[in-house]
């Protein structure tokens, strides 16, 4: 989930075989028809973690690059 999560906010088109996934998760849901809930409010958490993190490093390379341009 959070890897869809992360290439929704980033643009990127995944191919991702969702039948590896759907087993699983089947099984999961069958002993806790919550766990898919939980699972997603922790991947949501980690991929706000990691673009704040990406928009950081960002924001640090464009103003090193804006600030090699001055004399």
């Amino acid at each position: 989930m959070g890897s869809a999560f992360l290439c929704a906010a980033l643009g990127i088109v995944p191919t991702v075989r969702h039948a590896d996934y759907i087993g699983p998760w089947l099984d999961v849901l069958h002993e806790d028809n919550r766990a898919i809930f939980r699972a997603a409010s922790m991947a949501s958490k980690a991929s706000d973690w990691l673009l704040a993190r990406h928009a950081a490093a960002h924001e640090a390379a464009e103003a090193a690059r804006l600030g090699s341009r001055d004399p």
